[in-house]
């Protein structure tokens, strides 16, 4: 039993449904502690009426998971160093309702969708941008049309790249298997951005693996599945992912999603592979390349 199936059975979906409905996230903690894992003081949180070119959804998982919040942490330091006009939510942002829909709570999932697009409401908005390939794909295909755009942060931190806005610099001498999110890629056919954003750093090895892009495996991660204790005996999707990366002979997992993030380490802790294979986000392992190998 993986350490997110020991911490469902403490908080099963109704407590997180419930938390949803009372506090905008499904981890049971208060609104007020959204953006505790906000170090650096100097981000601009969003005041009603402000122009931004680009709004940062934090998303629920990065704002709370203890884990996810370097995810969080690695994007804001990126987006500083682009020069980039950006700015978040703060404690006002509230759960896009992906996870919410996909479990059948579609009540909920609506009330969601009215108290956001209030909130964006408040701003002009040039995009807005996702950690998570579910947040991204809910505002995109499930909301009704905004007007401003909506992208996952790899196509917008690919372009930075491009435009030399951010130059990773340092060699990250590490060899790399690119795992594609579900909602990243087979529902958006977003494939070649975080690919692009890993080969542009020096000295990463980037290879692939055998069922990659539109035959890739999915991880179990998303759909609420994080949230509800398996009854199956058989091996799980995501440690067969992490065994075939292992043949690969890789340094480091890479992907793109909070999900993929959480049930992948965990697959590496069942599989034992801990000291052979390192999960990281893509935008970890840039922050990284860009600032040096010590930050974290």
């Amino acid at each position: 039993m993986g350490v997110y199936n020991l911490f469902n059975l403490c908080y099963p979906l109704p407590k997180r449904l419930e938390s949803v409905f009372k506090f905008g996230n499904p981890w049971g903690r208060i609104r007020e502690k959204r953006t505790d894992w906000l170090v650096d003081k100097d981000v601009k949180i969003l005041k009603q009426g402000d122009k931004v070119d680009f709004l940062y959804y934090v998303g629920c998982t990065p704002s709370y998971e203890t884990r996810v919040q370097d995810v969080a942490r690695s994007m804001i330091r990126i987006l500083k160093i682009s020069g980039s006009d950006f700015g978040i939510l703060g404690n006002i942002e509230t759960c896009c309702g992906n996870e919410i829909k996909r479990t059948g709570e579609l009540g909920l999932f609506e009330m969601l969708v009215e108290d956001n697009t209030k909130i964006f409401a408040q701003y002009q908005i040039g995009t807005l941008f996702t950690t998570s390939p579910h947040c991204y794909n809910t505002f995109k295909n499930e909301y009704p049309q905004m007007n401003f755009s909506i992208e996952h942060y790899t196509t917008i931190i690919n372009r930075f790249i491009k435009s030399n806005l951010i130059k990773p610099t340092n060699v990250f001498a590490k060899k790399v298997v690119f795992h594609d999110p579900c909602f990243l890629g087979k529902q958006n056919n977003i494939y070649e951005p975080p690919r692009e954003i890993l080969s542009s750093i020096p000295g990463l090895e980037l290879v692939e693996f055998e069922r990659s892009r539109e035959r890739s495996l999915c991880c179990e991660g998303g759909g609420g599945r994080m949230w509800v204790e398996s009854e199956s005996s058989e091996e799980r999707l995501a440690v067969k992912r992490v065994k075939s990366a292992e043949k690969l002979g890789v340094d480091i997992i890479a992907t793109a999603c909070p999900f993929c993030l959480l049930t992948l380490e965990d697959a590496v802790k069942t599989a034992n592979l801990e000291d052979k294979i390192e999960v990281l986000d893509v935008i970890e392992i840039l922050d990284k390349a860009v600032m040096g190998e010590e930050r974290n």
